[in-house]
Parts: C-alpha cells; sequence; structure tokens
C-alpha cells in the first residue's frame, strides 16, 4: 500500500509515534497532528488517504472532528480510535460516517488491515462515483430547441416524484434517454435502472423475466432465478415498448402495480417490492384500448404522467449540435481526427426528414465517419436511408469492383481492431507486410 498518506490525530505522543512507525514501515507517507484543529487544518488543503482519529482531544473533540471531515470530503475513511470506547460512542461516530472505531490499547495488526480495508473501499467509491458521472454523461439530453428545452424541464419536475410516467414517441427519438434522466433525477438515483424491451422476450418468458421463477418451474428452470422487478427493488423499473406485452402479462402487470407484491413464475411466497415504473411505447395505447389491443385500466395507471418525444424533424435546430456532439463522439472511440462537416453536406444532413430519428441519424455519421477517409465530409459522401452507400454493381470491371469492396472491407476491419495492425492482418489472415502495401495502396488514412 504505498505511495499513500495516513493522517494521525491524537494527543498522546507515543501513540503517534507507534502508529507512525507501523505505517512507515509499510510504505505509508505519514502526517501527525496533537490536535483536531492542526488536523483538520492540514486535511482541508491536502486529503490524505485514511485519517485515525482519537475521540479525547484537546479543544475540538473526536466526534466535532469528523463531524467536520465529512463536511470537507465525504468519502474520506475516518476510523476513531479511544480509550474510553463504550458502544453508544461506536455507534455515534458510525452514524456519522466513521469507517470503523478501535479500541485501546490497538490491535498493529488489526490497524493496518481497517486501514487497508478503508482504503480499498473509499477507491471503489470513487470509482463508482465516476462511473456514474460518466453514465449521466453519456446520456445527457443533447439539444437547445425549444421542445427539447421544455421536455427537460418536464423530466426535472417528473423526476424528483414517484409517480409512474409513460413516455411516447416514435422509434428512435430517444426513449431510454428519457427514462435514463428521469431515474438520474430522481431519489432512486443510487439504486437500480433496470430495462425490459417487452418487444424483445418472447411471451412465453415474458413472466420468468419479470418475476423470476423457481428451480424447477417449468422446463430448462434449473435454478432459481430474480426477476426484474426484484432487481429493480428500490430502483426503477424500465417496460419500453409496452405496448407489445401480452393481455395475460398486463392483467399480473397491474395487479403488482397495485399492491407491489408478486410470485415468482412456480412460486407460492408473496414478495414485496418498492419498484417505480416507466413505461415507453411508439404506438398510440389509447387507440390500442379501442381495438381491445391493451387494457384500459392498465393504461391509466401508467399513464399518471405522460411525456412525449418530440421527432427530429421537429427539432432540426438541434441537429448541427447533434451532429458535432456524435462525430467528437466517435472520434473518441475510434482515436481518429474528428471529421469536418462542409456546410454544403451540413445543408443535405437538415434536409433530410429523418423518419428513423436520433438513432438513424447517429448510425449514419457513424458510417460518415468511419468510411470517409478525407478530413472534410461532402454531400458525395452521404448516402442516406436505405441506398448502400456504395454500388459495387454500378463499376464498369471486376477489378474496380473488387478493389472498391477489398478497401472499404480493410477499413471496417482495421476501425474494429482500434486500426491495429496486427490484430488486423491476423483477422483478414493475411501477413501483416501485405496489408501494409494495401493499405498504402488504398491511401487508407491511418490516425
Amino acid at each position: 500500500m504505498s505511495n499513500f498518506t495516513v493522517v494521525l490525530i491524537d494527543d498522546e505522543k507515543s501513540i503517534r509515534e507507534t502508529l507512525s512507525e507501523i505505517f512507515e514501515d509499510e510504505g505509508f507517507t505519514v502526517v501527525k497532528f496533537e490536535t483536531g484543529e492542526e488536523g483538520l487544518e492540514y486535511i482541508e488543503k491536502a486529503p490524505p488517504d485514511v485519517i485515525f482519529l482519537d475521540l479525547w482531544l484537546p479543544g475540538i473533540d473526536g466526534l466535532e472532528v469528523l463531524q467536520k471531515i465529512k463536511q470537507i470530503n465525504s468519502v474520506l475513511p475516518v476510523i476513531i480510535i479511544s480509550g474510553h470506547g463504550k458502544i453508544d460512542q461506536a455507534v455515534k461516530a458510525t452514524k456519522m460516517g466513521a469507517y470503523d472505531f478501535l479500541e485501546k490499547p490497538l490491535s498493529l495488526e488489526r490497524v493496518l488491515i481497517t486501514a487497508k480495508n478503508a482504503i480499498e473501499r473509499k477507491e471503489l467509491q470513487v470509482q463508482n462515483e465516476t462511473l456514474k458521472k460518466d453514465m449521466i454523461a453519456k446520456h445527457t439530453i443533447v439539444g437547445e430547441s425549444g421542445v427539447i428545452v421544455d421536455l427537460k424541464k418536464e423530466i426535472e419536475i417528473a423526476g424528483k416524484s414517484n409517480a409512474r410516467v409513460l413516455i411516447m414517441g416514435e422509434s428512435g427519438v430517444g426513449k431510454e434517454l428519457v427514462a435514463r434522466n428521469l431515474h438520474y433525477q430522481s431519489d432512486r438515483a443510487n439504486k437500480a435502472f433496470v430495462e425490459v424491451n417487452c418487444v424483445a422476450i418472447p411471451q412465453e418468458l415474458i413472466e420468468s423475466e419479470l418475476f423470476g421463477h423457481e428451480k424447477g418451474s417449468f422446463t430448462g428452470a434449473f435454478e432459481k432465478k430474480k426477476g426484474k422487478f426484484e432487481l429493480a427493488n428500490e430502483g426503477t423499473l424500465f417496460l419500453d415498448e409496452i405496448g407489445d406485452m401480452s393481455m395475460t402479462t398486463q392483467a399480473k402487470l397491474l395487479r403488482i402495480i397495485e399492491t407491489q407484491e408478486f410470485q415468482r413464475v412456480g412460486g407460492s411466497k408473496n414478495i414485496k417490492v418498492d419498484v417505480r415504473i416507466i413505461a415507453a411505447t411508439n404506438k398510440d395505447l389509447q387507440k390500442e384500448v379501442k381495438e381491445g389491443k391493451f387494457r384500459e385500466d392498465l393504461f391509466f395507471r401508467l399513464n399518471v404522467i405522460p411525456v412525449i418525444v418530440p421527432p427530429l424533424r421537429e427539432r432540426k435546430d438541434d441537429l448541427p449540435i447533434l451532429i458535432e456532439h456524435f462525430m467528437g463522439s466517435f472520434a473518441a472511440e475510434y482515436a481518429r481526427p474528428l471529421r469536418v462537416i462542409s456546410p454544403e453536406a451540413m445543408n443535405t444532413l437538415i434536409a433530410h426528414d429523418w423518419p428513423g430519428n436520433v438513432r438513424e441519424l447517429k448510425n449514419t455519421l457513424e458510417r460518415l465517419f468511419i468510411m470517409t477517409q478525407s478530413k472534410v465530409i461532402t454531400p458525395n459522401d452521404i448516402s442516406i436511408g436505405d441506398t448502400p452507400q456504395k454500388d459495387y454493381f454500378a463499376y464498369e470491371t471486376l477489378r474496380e469492383a473488387r478493389d472498391s469492396f477489398e478497401k472499404d472491407y480493410i477499413i471496417k476491419q482495421l476501425v474494429k481492431h482500434k486500426w491495429n495492425v496486427s490484430k488486423t492482418a491476423e483477422t483478414l489472415q493475411i501477413e501483416r507486410s501485405n496489408l501494409h502495401r494495401k493499405i498504402k495502396g488504398y491511401d487508407i488514412d491511418i490516425p
């Protein structure tokens, strides 16, 4: 555990010296203080990795120091040490955020183990916070148009409640993105966000997916399995494409919404959960209700807060911002220079109605980023919709068609392997030198 810093705050010099020797032998940097005031001044300027804090100090006592440390940095692990250990003090310190409570005389082995465990937990907390921030950044809703500004306000207001939300919109508009942002705005943000795509799961398995099953409850049920409701307990359950759920499953879902209780498939025990349900659909559920394809009572329970996500053709002011956002993401993902969209190419992209919405836009831009070799993308590079980017049958000779296909194929494989020539050559089953010759011959730009 070298390169870590431990702060010792104790008015007993012998304790400070003994602990200092132990930690220095283990490679720690040790900083010692006699009073809480001195320790706090240092910690505020240079937060350490772990703190050992005596309860009984001259001036402000250990519990007050602990409180101030947690105000400075909530993830700093503080281990309380005291020669007057009492259960009520240990409980109070723990409630205030102390990692552990050690009584004097100290077991030196336990001191080291506790310090190492505390540092490991702090690092995991920091990693989790970083991952959470990255996840939130990844799911940021991009756009500044009026309809998107209004949508963000709706999400902020609705997110803070526990009310059920029904997200409606065409395919590809970003309904899952809205669901995740509702989750991040809620008090459940630190709990699980569990997604269920109702159309992707066979109807005979949907109940097992949602409610779980007991071992032996049906053929292939070799072990007990928790369902999505259990996994989402205290968090958010996102039911995507809810309009494709069977009437039988709709009836069971309705009961769970009312009672927050269910039984696993093949089980007899009621399982109670606390789950916020967010549903999404690209169908007109009111029309589905009239046609007898969706339960009216379930519709009303899901549609407590309706949120409509606008199609891309109604927010074309956002296209330049979205294009810049996606191209920047691809540059980072593929470790290649940023591609520039020419003004003419931008006009071509803006003129398209994007029936596949943001999903179609993103896929088109990724294809352009990968397949366009020049730094500037022009209208000639753009192929939107189902038309292939290149019609190999349009070439007059077999050689021209073959060379064009081979170049495109090599570029795709290089991208797949993050432009690692050796791995690409291995996949293509050709010599590395041969691949280098082809890259040079086809004038492929390696980042």
